[in-house]
């Protein structure tokens, strides 16, 4: 056996680095600026722009959900906060896992003495994590009854043994069998948890042991006692936990008064400026420092933005587009508010927008060549570059493929056709293959005759009319007729997952340093899950699959070529953008940096009460 040191993924190159750890953690006592019992209760407040859809991690793939669960459980392992390129650290796990050379056996040691956050079922008695909660934990996205979205991670995980317990339950039509002993998934004492894969997966760390939003631990008495409620009952080890709730309208965290003593020790690089002066400053420090989290539910943007402005919230997270001229003109400050002491932060996102075809349907969908050109048709009409300048403000850059910036398979020279805009090509592809005006009412019929009109689901907020009227406009001018269905996010999600909508708009954010989760969005088996688009082809599954089980390499990376290429010839998605992230905060806020692929930072900030207005 040997033991795998963390992996450092490189931002630019997309290459993979391995790298020794430092091991010892810094004194809690050497700082004394801990809070004191007489000092004021921290409250970080600020708001998301989509409401949450619940906490039952099993259930998630919107992010404001996760960034709720983040801080609630805890994984086997943890990003640093300020290392950049990004680091892989323990956090629940008593060190990195350990390996067998093929890849297919890793063997982690829990940390004894790590206890959940009190709650009436434990009836007073403080209960201890152990490996078996996470067996527990991962064999609930392989419940059928749960229909998990996050069931296609663990299947390509390809833990031996957990596909086919689950394939019993829906062949027998009976509950799925916790208690039956699954060889790839298994606690071989209390605190040691051993994976095994069938083939190999270098990467199985990035996969589904790091990410507290989705793959920390829930004590399996919690989840029965609560069963289908359990969403709203989230308990878990970590530095939070959900005192109050109010659906799509406000969501309140405290401190979880039995976390145990941890101590901030990220580590930033050397050239790392703005890394450094945060680690300088709390290095040593106990977390979490805030006491309590609000969050609002303000889906406008305009009273986001004021409620920023106005100091009603402390940090504003994803400056609307609308705004960032007056935010931060030309990546700067804006004057009046640099006076204010409001600091700015601005990063390319690890993410995309996309409009989601789903292939099962009669108009857009399917892999004949006359439907294969109305979906490419459709994406050259499609003008990103005034997207970005009118909708975006410019706080985006055109998308090429499906890779994300940050990750492996992502190269900013790649380019292809689905970030073409050609009018005139997307009128003479439709006109090949039989989309003409055929009664001369001024648009476009299907081959068969009828109308053809395509149908785009939205939400009912700013941000999005504006992206609509774009499409709109893109497409009349080469002759379809579209037209909007407007809910509520997590309804649109629902309809995705059910394949009961015809086309999209989404964003996508990468959660691991590995490019490979981006492509699962077309991964067959992951239907119903992270493939919305409901995209089903052999030979581009066979390539994810082997793209899981290689090293990284030259050999890896022409498969990544291979899979974008594949992407872009059936236009499943119309790649938008990558966006450009800009962050605010007040001078209060402290130790902020917008993380890259994990929502666990609220630990990692405290509030300056000196620097708030007397």
């Amino acid at each position: 056996m040997k033991r795998i040191t963390p992996v450092l993924a490189s931002l630019l190159s997309g290459w993979l680095l391995l790298s020794t750890p430092a091991q010892a953690a810094p004194n809690a006592t050497s700082n004394a600026a801990n809070t004191t019992a007489t000092a004021a209760p921290k409250v970080l407040r600020y708001a998301f722009p989509i409401a949450e859809t619940g906490f039952d991690p099993s259930q998630l793939s919107d992010i404001y959900s996760r960034t709720v669960t983040a801080g609630i459980f805890e994984a086997l392992y943890r990003y640093d906060h300020l290392a950049r390129p990004v680091q892989i650290k323990p956090l629940v796990a008593a060190g990195m896992p350990e390996t067998s050379d093929d890849f297919r056996t890793f063997t982690i040691k829990i940390q004894p003495g790590i206890y959940f956050a009190d709650d009436a079922v434990f009836k007073g008695k403080k209960r201890e994590l152990t490996a078996h909660d996470f067996v527990y934990s991962f064999k609930r996205y392989a419940d059928p009854a749960l229909k998990s979205p996050g069931w296609s991670s663990f299947e390509e995980a390809d833990l031996v043994g957990l596909a086919a317990l689950r394939k019993q339950a829906l062949d027998s039509k009976k509950p799925f069998d916790y208690d039956k002993e699954v060889e790839g998934l298994r606690a071989l004492d209390r605190y040691t948890l051993q994976l095994k894969t069938t083939k190999a997966r270098p990467r199985l760390i990035e996969s589904i042991m790091v990410g507290s939003d989705l793959y920390g631990a829930l004590a399996r008495e919690v989840v029965e006692h609560y069963g289908d409620k359990i969403a709203e009952h989230p308990v878990g080890t970590g530095p939070f936990r959900l005192a109050e709730w109010r659906r799509s309208s406000r969501i309140v965290l405290e401190k979880n008064p039995d976390y145990r003593e941890r101590v901030y020790d990220a580590e930033a690089t050397t050239d790392d400026a703005e890394g450094q002066a945060i680690q300088a400053r709390f290095q040593g420090r106990r977390i979490p420092m805030l006491d309590r989290i609000e969050v609002a539910i303000i889906e406008e943007v305009q009273p986001r933005w004021l409620s920023f402005l106005n100091a009603e919230k402390d940090l504003l997270e994803r400056v609307p587009a609308e705004f960032i001229s007056q935010a931060m003109p030309n990546g700067k400050v804006a004057p009046n508010l640099a006076k204010r002491g409001v600091q700015g932060f601005r990063v390319i996102g690890p993410d995309n927008t996309l409009s989601t075809f789903n292939m099962d349907d009669p108009v857009v969908g399917g892999y004949t060549p006359d439907k294969i050109a109305l979906r490419r048709a459709i994406s050259l009409a499609i003008d990103v570059q005034r997207e970005i300048r009118l909708a975006r403000r410019g706080q985006a850059v055109q998308a090429q493929s499906p890779m994300v910036p940050h990750t492996t398979g992502y190269s900013a020279d790649y380019k292809s056709e689905t970030g073409d805009y050609d009018p005139a090509r997307a009128m003479a592809l439709l006109d090949l293959y039989g989309y003409v005006d055929a009664d001369g009412d001024g648009w476009r019929d299907l081959p068969d005759g009828k109308p053809l009109v395509v149908i785009r689901n939205t939400q009912p907020d700013n941000a999005s009319r504006q992206l609509d009227e774009l499409w709109q406009k893109n497409l009349k001018a080469v002759g379809i007729k579209a037209q909007f269905k407007t809910a509520k996010w997590p309804e649109n999600l629902k309809s995705a997952r059910g394949g009961k909508f015809m086309i999209w708009g989404v964003g996508s954010s990468a959660s691991q340093p590995d490019g490979v989760s981006a492509l699962q969005r077309l991964y067959g088996p992951a239907t119903g899950g992270q493939n919305l688009s409901r995209f089903k082809l052999p030979e581009y599954d066979a390539i994810y699959d082997r793209l899981q089980a290689l090293p990284d390499g030259p050999e890896r990376e022409a498969l990544f070529l291979q899979a974008k290429r594949i992407a872009t010839t059936y236009m499943p998605y119309k790649q938008h953008v990558h966006r450009i992230l800009t962050d605010m905060a007040h001078p209060w806020v402290a130790g902020y940096r917008r993380p890259l692929f994990w929502q666990d930072w609220w630990q990692y900030v405290d509030i300056d009460e000196s620097k708030k207005p007397k």
